[in-house]
C-alpha cells in the first residue's frame, strides 16, 4: 500500500526526513515512536501527499506521490483517514452529524446542508458509532463530551468515509490513561474488524508495544527501527530515543 524508497523528504528548502525506505501492506498496525522533533508526523503526514519529495520514490495506493496532480491527490486523500490530537470535530454539532460528515463526498450537498439523511447513511453512522462504543451520546454536541468520547467519535467520522488506511498523528497524547487505552483498544478493533491499514504516530512507547504489530523507531530523521512490537528490547529503545 505504502512503499518509500530512498525518500527525502522536508518542507520548502529544508529536509526533515532523509534516506527513509519503507513498506507498508495492508491490514498492518503500525506504531511510529521516536523524540520530539525527530520527523515522525512528516513521515505520517507524507502519506497524504503534503510533503515536498527532494529525492527517491514515493508511491501510496499505487499514486505516484514524486508527481501526483491535483486531482489525483482528492482522490488518495478520499480513501485516507485522519485522526488528530485535536480532534478537529464541529464542536457546535451533534455526534451523529459529525460521523455523517465522513460521508459527505456520497451525500448531495443539498441534503448534507439541512441534514436530511438516508437510511442507508443512518445505518453506517450507527455502525460506527456503536464500534467506537458511542452511539448513546449521538445526540449530544460535541463540546458536551469529554477527550477521550470525542477522539472516538473522531474515529467514527474517519470510518465513516471508508478508508483504506488510517493515520492517527498523536492520538492519544491529550488523554488520561484509561481514555487513551480505550482508544487504543477501538483503533486495534477496526484495524482487525475493517482490515484498515492504521498508522500511528505515538509519544507513549508502552502503547506501541502493546497495541502495535510492527514498531518503525524514527531520531535525527532517519529510521533506526523497523520490525515487530516484541523485538523492541530496552537496548534498542535507548537507540531510538538516545
Amino acid at each position: 500500500m505504502i512503499k518509500m524508497k530512498n525518500l527525502t523528504l522536508g518542507y520548502k528548502k529544508e529536509v526533515i526526513l532523509k534516506d527513509i525506505n519503507l513498506k507498508v501492506k495492508e491490514g498492518e498496525f503500525i506504531g511510529i515512536i521516536g523524540p520530539s522533533g525527530a520527523g515522525k508526523s512528516t513521515l505520517l503526514m507524507s502519506i497524504t501527499g503534503g510533503i515536498k519529495v527532494f529525492d527517491g520514490k514515493f508511491e501510496v495506493l499505487d499514486f505516484d506521490l514524486n508527481r501526483i496532480k491535483k486531482k489525483n491527490l482528492i482522490k488518495l486523500r478520499e480513501q485516507i483517514g485522519v485522526i488528530f490530537q485535536g480532534y478537529n470535530l464541529v464542536d457546535r454539532i451533534s455526534v451523529l452529524d459529525n460521523v455523517v460528515s465522513g460521508m459527505l463526498k456520497d451525500i448531495p450537498l443539498s441534503r448534507a446542508i439541512i441534514k436530511l439523511y438516508v437510511d442507508k447513511e443512518l445505518k453506517k453512522a450507527k455502525e460506527y458509532m456503536d464500534i467506537v462504543d458511542i452511539t448513546k451520546y449521538s445526540l449530544k454536541r460535541c463540546d458536551e463530551l469529554s477527550g477521550g468520547q470525542r477522539q472516538r467519535v473522531a474515529i467514527a467520522r474517519a470510518l465513516a468515509a471508508e478508508p483504506k488506511i488510517i493515520l492517527a498523528d498523536e492520538p492519544v497524547s491529550a488523554l488520561d490513561p484509561k481514555s487513551a487505552k480505550k482508544v487504543m483498544e477501538i483503533l486495534k478493533k477496526v484495524n482487525k474488524t475493517y482490515g484498515v491499514t492504521v498508522i500511528a504516530n505515538l509519544h507513549h512507547l508502552e502503547y506501541a508495544k502493546e497495541y502495535c504489530d510492527r514498531v518503525i523507531g524514527v531520531n535525527d530523521g532517519t529510521i533506526v527501527f523497523d520490525d515487530k512490537s516484541e523485538k523492541l528490547t530496552e537496548k534498542l529503545v535507548e537507540n531510538i530515543y538516545k
